[in-house]
């Protein structure tokens, strides 16, 4: 009943996570938003102390009950060892903890951490690394899925279902996602949840903590009969049958060993475990020199694989009419990357963001893309040739469950400046072709731009953009609404801190 219990409301933290990845509509987030933000990275980022409490009281009271429910890449690589369980039965063996390398790993994040080198704590923060996969594996397909039942109903008359776009954002991040999906899953269907007791910063502190859980799984030695059957079916690796130890820093709190041992030999209780120093004879092996070597070789290979297959991306071409293809947009050189309202500055940004690019799944103009700057690897940027960052939005701050971007009501957004507009001359149809345009003066927002006279002797000489950088927001409508190319004659420079204007 136990296992039931802790396996159906992981399907539902999964399944609900996963959408809010996938939801383009946003509508999932009203409802289902909390999910994301009681991921534990993400809440201790975002100093929600409530949440972090919360999740180290449960710990502390029930076991690492927290990577085996709530954490979604915890939930995948369960259902990776259960399909690969079927394939081949009572797989596992007791190995020792790695020790020095957990707490290596958990060193090196918190050092990146504290360092700044946000690339390396982006690789690492398992929630993150999920919601990347999610985003830029999972949602193309479902966004081709999608638009395949709106072709198939809008043939039928139905209007039930509409047609997006599918974007790929960033090409680097994309290759990073699709190493990792492979790396995770590899090592899900060998070992189970190496990657959550090796190097998963979150599954090292939680281990810590759950060593003086009040409940977790106890060996009755006086029922069990050593027969290994509990160690052979531990995802985690942790059941010592020899000596009826658990290692609980490991243990994950999956039920799996109560299911399986058929003396009744094992439950989940308040009781501390009998310790027994007579060796108990099991049919366990420990692995040899081979099977660590082809280990290494399928690693490295379904790497090599994974990173070409990723590199090929589909182009599609826009044309005018049909008859002549129009040039896309190029994005400008920046010397300060635009971060979205909320991020208050850059440096509050790059701190508490960790890259799971939820943000980016629910922005509804395609204005956040994951950076390919190394210093910034994969965290969320805007850039506008796409879209333009409408001053009503403000899902981007609803859906950050680290807090990297604040909450703002759509008043708040509207007034504040995460850059301003910059004129390029040469670029300018009014100069090149020498025509009348302000395409960019009739779509400001902010009133910020107006159109001169070129010859202030001569009011009916060809007006120029001026803009007024004190009432410029930055949100872009100027640079996504210029009609010049590949470069805009307009494009927007970041600010290192944003500021109410």
């Amino acid at each position: 009943m136990l296992r039931s219990i802790r396996r159906l409301v992981a399907i539902v933290f999964f399944a609900f996570i996963t959408l809010l990845f996938l939801d383009f509509t946003g509508t999932l987030h009203a409802w289902f938003g909390w999910m994301a933000k009681v991921q534990f990275l993400p809440a201790v980022l975002a100093l929600n102390v409530g949440v972090v409490l919360i999740l180290l009281g449960l710990t502390l009271l029930l076991g690492r009950v927290y990577c085996s429910v709530i954490c979604p890449l915890g939930v995948y690589q369960d259902i990776v060892s259960w399909v690969s369980g079927k394939r081949k039965k009572n797989r596992f063996r007791y190995l020792k903890a790695l020790t020095g390398l957990r707490y290596g790993m958990l060193g090196v994040f918190v050092v990146a951490l504290v360092a700044g080198m946000h690339s390396i704590v982006t690789l690492l923060a398992p929630y993150s690394a999920y919601g990347r996969i999610a985003n830029n594996l999972l949602a193309p397909l479902y966004q081709w899925a999608n638009n395949g039942l709106a072709y198939l109903a809008e043939r039928m008359d139905s209007y039930t279902f509409y047609e997006t776009e599918v974007w790929i954002g960033s090409l680097p991040t994309l290759i990073v996602a699709a190493i990792t999906l492979v790396l995770i899953s590899i090592l899900a269907w060998r070992g189970g949840r190496t990657y959550c007791n090796t190097i998963c910063p979150v599954g090292t502190v939680l281990g810590f903590l759950a060593k003086y859980s009040w409940m977790k799984p106890v060996i009755d030695t006086e029922k069990c009969n050593g027969c290994g059957l509990c160690a052979r079916n531990c995802k985690a690796s942790c059941i010592d049958a020899k000596v009826h130890r658990i290692d609980y820093s490991r243990c994950v709190v999956c039920m799996d060993c109560i299911e399986k041992c058929k003396r009744g030999a094992i439950s989940y209780t308040r009781r501390r475990p009998k310790l027994s120093t007579a060796s108990i004879p099991t049919t366990e092996n420990t692995p040899d020199k081979q099977e660590v070597n082809d280990g290494r070789r399928a690693f490295l290979t379904a790497t090599a694989l994974a990173a070409a297959g990723a590199a090929l991306k589909a182009q599609e071409k826009k044309v005018d009419g049909g008859l002549a293809v129009i040039e896309k947009k190029q994005k400008p050189h920046r010397s300060t990357r635009i971060e979205p309202p909320g991020a208050v500055s850059l440096r509050h940004f790059a701190q508490h963001c960790t890259a799971c690019q939820l943000c980016v799944s629910v922005c509804p103009n395609d204005v956040l893309r994951p950076s390919t700057d190394l210093q910034h690897l994969m965290q969320p940027e805007a850039s506008y040739e796409r879209g333009y960052c409408r001053p009503e939005c403000t899902k981007c701050s609803e859906v950050c469950p680290a807090g990297a971007i604040l909450p703002l009501t759509v008043e708040e957004k509207s007034s504040i400046q995460v850059g301003h507009a910059v004129w390029q001359k040469e670029n300018c149809i009014c100069v090149t072709d020498e025509v009348e345009c302000g395409n960019c003066a009739r779509h400001c927002p902010a009133g910020a731009i107006e159109m001169v006279p070129s010859d202030p002797a001569n009011p009916k000489s060809i007006k120029f953009p001026a803009v007024n950088e004190e009432r410029c927001i930055g949100c872009g409508a100027c640079e996504n609404l210029c009609p010049s190319r590949p470069f805009s004659a307009i494009y927007v420079e970041g600010h290192q801190v944003h500021k109410t204007v």
